[in-house]
Order: structure tokens, then C-alpha cells, then sequence
């Protein structure tokens, strides 16, 4: 059971963060399994079961990222994460480009939230197809967003815009990817096991939306428009 982050879990990140090298991080490896990847890996597991349970069946796995990075891509940075993540996800080849959740702790702040890390262009041309098909189920889909706080849809535009059918629709339709995401500065919340009541409360909200966006890939090939 998750029971909250420690003061020693934000300590370690800054750690990483201050001393980024093997040696740093192989005298400190037990402060990491016991103090960053034991509570992740509860909080996720916790979130993954009751959201199963309250939301039925979605085929969803649970997964925490590592603390090393691509070695590929270090660019003369240290090869450790300061931050970790976990995601809820259906297994694909290529999760980048389809819809995830997830919950993320750094040194400063957390978030979480569902989205894309980068859609398709295909998939997104799909989504403006629905919209033209029908842009009052999908402003009935969205409108509970206009009634609350705690997410804020966030993505980049095309630089040239893209003439959307109602003026309600018009920023998902010029989006390149997506996320709804929640984020706020490191607080007590994150010491306490409210933040998995929290988040799950959160990814019922999103699950809609989810369950939305996660069929998008099966439409047919929208037709171009001349």
C-alpha cells in the first residue's frame, strides 16, 4: 500500500540532479530502490488496481520508468534521471502515439494526466474528421473540461490555421499532439498516501476521453480535402 513520497525521496532527486555520475549514485543505489522506486512502484500499482476496478476491464498494464538514460542520447548530461515516472497504458509497439496516462515526480513538482507523448499526424487528421462528422458529440464530450480545474489541455498548434467547424472545437482542431494535464509545485499532498485518492479520482474524470481517443486509430483514412 502507498502510503506517501518522504522528504528522503526529494532529497535523492536532488542528489542526482547535484551529482550525476556512477560513483555518486552506486553509493546512494539503496536510497533510490528503498526511498524513489519502492513508493512509485506502490503508488502506480495502487492507481492500476482501483482504476481496473472501478473502470472495468481496459486491457491496461502498469509500467515505472528507469532512473538510467538512453545512453544513445546523454549529450554529455549524467546518465540518471532525476525524475520518475509511472504510465497505465495499453501494451503497443509504439506507445509514443497512442494515449497514456500517467503521474511524474521531479525534484521541483509533480503531474499527471492522459494524453499523447506525440500523436500520429494520421491520428490527429482522424480527430478532425470526427469533429467535421459531428462537433456537437465532441463539444459535449469536452464541455465537462469547462467546469473544472484540476486539468488543463496542453499541446502544440500548427502554425497556420486550420478552419475548424464551430469556434468551441477550434483548439483540438489545430493541435499536433495532446495532453490534459495537472501540475503544481512538490507539497504535502505528495507525502501523503490522499495522493493516490487523487489521482484516481483524476483518471475517472479523464476516462471518457480516453476511451474517446483510443479508438481514433481504427477509423479509416480521412479523406484530403482539396
Amino acid at each position: 500500500m502507498f502510503n506517501g513520497f518522504s522528504q528522503k525521496t526529494l532529497d535523492f532527486m536532488w542528489g542526482v540532479r547535484l551529482n550525476n555520475n556512477k560513483p555518486w549514485f552506486e553509493e546512494h543505489k539503496d536510497e533510490y530502490k528503498q526511498c524513489f522506486l519502492a513508493p512509485m512502484k506502490e503508488l502506480g500499482s495502487e492507481v492500476f488496481e482501483r482504476i481496473n476496478d472501478s473502470c472495468g476491464d481496459h486491457g491496461f498494464i502498469f509500467k515505472v520508468s528507469r532512473i538510467y538514460k538512453d545512453a544513445r542520447r546523454l549529450h554529455g548530461e549524467g546518465p540518471y534521471r532525476e525524475n520518475m515516472w509511472f504510465s497505465i497504458e495499453r501494451p503497443s509497439e509504439e506507445w509514443t502515439s497512442v494515449p497514456v496516462f500517467w503521474f511524474e515526480l521531479s525534484p521541483e513538482d509533480w503531474s499527471y494526466g492522459m494524453g499523447y507523448y506525440q500523436a500520429k499526424p494520421q491520428t490527429m487528421a482522424k480527430l478532425r474528421a470526427r469533429i467535421d462528422k459531428d462537433p456537437r458529440k465532441f463539444e459535449k464530450l469536452v464541455a465537462p473540461l469547462g467546469a473544472q480545474t484540476e486539468f488543463a489541455l496542453d499541446g502544440d498548434e500548427y502554425k497556420r490555421k486550420k478552419e475548424a467547424p464551430t469556434e468551441k472545437t477550434a483548439v483540438w482542431y489545430n493541435l499536433k499532439s495532446f495532453s490534459l494535464i495537472h501540475r503544481q509545485q512538490n507539497d504535502d499532498l505528495i507525502f501523503s498516501r490522499e495522493l493516490a485518492d487523487r489521482i484516481v479520482d483524476g483518471y475517472k474524470f479523464l476516462m471518457p476521453f480516453y476511451d474517446y481517443f483510443i479508438t481514433l486509430d481504427s477509423d479509416p483514412a480521412p479523406v484530403v480535402k482539396a
